[in-house]
């Protein structure tokens, strides 16, 4: 039975590392009761079995008990409403379509890195290889010109980072709402023209999918599709590659990866084992009714924490879990499972791989030029990530 309520969030050794208080957890008490720093309280789930039963349990909500919008027109929502609109995006957005992307992709993050190489170093990773190939690619896929990508960055940048090293009080709040609704208006425009000039892309794939059960998306639906894709598709993709880069360097393994196709796949799955959680984690969940969760009744309506950090690294499911070890059987959690399974992960995979081949290829030698602890880090709402990673070679 819980003993004490701990607070969250809990003390990290390094940026890169789980807090301890998730092992500790994992063996004493795998669902244990959690204020928030908003002052809720909420159960925290610690161990692989817990974590993956909270994901694909549909008892368990991404909208609170009772809270549903009914004007929520994204894949945040739960039951009929979800399951239709993740129905209708999978008609069109599925792994065979990001295959036939895979070659485009490699020529890109092949050409960012030979223009990184040269301009010689030192170079800042994030600006000359994992934001540009990530923004490119969502930009390809959704059919956005070439010339507006930088504002749809920016915009991204603006309004769902923080900079942890500005004082709370002076975040500028102003500033990020209108970041999100000059991302929003972009994309309403960017459903409106390609309704009128449809064009080979994503978009316009999704704009004339028809199912007779599910019907069309409506306007707002594909609208809501879009400012998605862009935050999840380029600031959590970009900030995996950036972190992966510091696994790799770190433990000296990018070099091998450039002759060894099963490697370089073992190795990605392995750095979204090892970097879950610490470059995002997935949303609260509620009880919509009462559930059992091993010994724990989750009464309906409290809040559900599934930690995919702490999951991933349990060593019932992968042994010696702090060590980084391509090789070892890996079903990690990092794109979730259930209902919610990220509908981006096959993308995910090949702008990561992608990447990482190309550095290995190119750039063997290289190197982080600072210590890990003094890399610049940029905490968002739904993801976290190197501000800058300065690297030389």
């Amino acid at each position: 039975m819980p003993t004490t309520t701990r607070t969250l969030p809990f003390e990290r050794p390094g940026v890169l590392e789980p807090p301890p208080a998730y092992a500790e957890l994992r063996r004493t008490e795998p669902v244990a009761r959690v204020t928030t720093p908003d002052g809720t309280q909420a159960w925290l789930v610690t161990s692989y079995d817990a974590v993956a039963a909270v994901l694909a349990e549909p008892r368990f909500g991404v909208a609170p008990l009772g809270e549903a919008d009914p004007g929520n027109d994204t894949l945040f929502q739960d039951g009929d409403a979800h399951a239709r609109l993740r129905r209708l995006v999978s008609a069109v957005f599925t792994p065979r379509h990001v295959e036939s992307m895979r070659t485009r992709i490699e020529a890109l993050a092949a050409d960012h890195v030979a223009a990184m190489a040269a301009a010689g170093p030192p170079a800042d990773l994030v600006d000359a290889l994992a934001a540009p190939l990530s923004i490119t690619t969502i930009s390809e896929l959704l059919g956005i010109p070439a010339e507006e990508r930088a504002h749809l960055r920016r915009w991204a940048d603006t309004a769902l980072t923080v900079d942890m090293s500005v004082p709370t009080g002076e975040l500028d709040a102003a500033a990020m709402q209108q970041a999100w609704e000059s991302l929003s208006g972009y994309a309403a425009e960017l459903v409106a023209t390609r309704r009128s000039d449809p064009g080979d892309d994503l978009m316009s794939a999704l704009i004339g999918v028809h199912d007779a059960q599910d019907g069309r998306l409506s306007g707002d639906e594909l609208t809501a599709m879009v400012t998605t894709l862009v935050s999840a598709g380029y600031l959590s993709t970009c900030n995996v590659m950036s972190v992966a880069v510091i696994h790799l360097v770190g433990t000296g393994r990018l070099a091998s990866l450039a002759g060894a196709p099963e490697q370089l796949d073992a190795t990605v799955e392995e750095v979204l084992r090892h970097q879950s959680g610490v470059t995002g984690e997935v949303l609260p969940r509620w009880a919509h009714e009462d559930v059992d969760l091993g010994e724990t009744r989750i009464a309906a309506g409290e809040m559900v924490l599934a930690r995919l950090e702490a999951a991933n690294r349990d060593p019932d499911r992968f042994p010696d879990p702090d060590r980084f070890v391509p090789e070892r059987p890996n079903p990690h959690l990092a794109f979730g499972r259930g209902p919610h399974h990220c509908l981006g992960a096959a993308l995910a995979r090949t702008e990561i791989r992608a990447a990482l081949h190309a550095l290995a290829v190119r750039l063997p030698g290289l190197r982080l030029r600072d210590r890990v602890e003094d890399i610049p880090w940029i905490h968002g709402f739904v993801d976290s990530g190197p501000a800058a990673l300065h690297v030389t070679w």
